[in-house]
């Protein structure tokens, strides 16, 4: 990963209307695997097996029907998302990074990383040597929200990041889907909380 390199590229077509983005982003692989339809997968670092078990079946089912599986690349929700996905020969998926594209963070994520460049694509705002800093996790979430058609929350504690991508999905008027949990486990208490507010908007 030393002698990765990234490509500079304007803002994607799918950017094109958000004016708070830099004008280029970095990337490797092809920016065409966002020609498709586009499904955020999101959630929790500490994921329990059961939330793990669902968002790989997701990562799957929506790659086998053409659909790009879009997480963050974090450990956890993501990295599972991803093995599902990446389980499907045909499968081209993106993720959206918050550190140089050189920097597989975490670092036992470092083969996703390789398998997504070379089926997908990788996008930073960050260029080449910049390290994960935790200030720019939030700013990699806004971009992630905008590239999605849609966004699936597998897993969230009531303060997790994901919420983060949540905001940003709502403010762009992107549909959000949660999945519920037991109200005992902590890893669904973010999850059951956005279910239980969209029943509250309903009544």
């Amino acid at each position: 990963m030393n002698s990765v390199s990234a490509l500079r590229f304007s803002v994607p077509p799918q950017l094109s209307t958000e004016p708070a983005f830099s004008a280029e982003l970095f990337v490797r692989g092809s920016l065409g695997a966002l020609n498709s339809r586009r499904v955020g997968i999101v959630g929790t670092r500490n994921v329990t097996q059961a939330g793990r078990a669902t968002a790989a079946r997701f990562g799957c089912e929506l790659a086998e029907a053409g659909v790009v599986v879009l997480p963050g690349l974090e450990r956890g929700i993501d990295a599972a998302a991803h093995r599902g996905a990446l389980s499907c020969p045909t499968a081209t998926p993106a993720a959206v990074v918050g550190c140089g594209l050189d920097r597989p963070y975490p670092k036992q994520n470092s083969d996703l990383w390789d398998a997504i460049a070379a089926r997908g694509v990788l996008i930073s705002e960050w260029p080449v040597g910049t390290s994960p800093d935790p200030f720019r996790f939030p700013l990699r979430n806004r971009i992630l929200a905008a590239l999605v058609e849609v966004l699936v929350v597998v897993e969230s504690r009531d303060r997790g990041g994901s919420l983060i991508t949540v905001r940003e999905a709502a403010d762009r008027s992107i549909d959000v889907m949660a999945v519920p949990g037991s109200v005992h486990c902590g890893a669904s208490e973010g999850t059951n909380n956005l279910i239980g507010r969209r029943g509250d908007r309903g009544h």
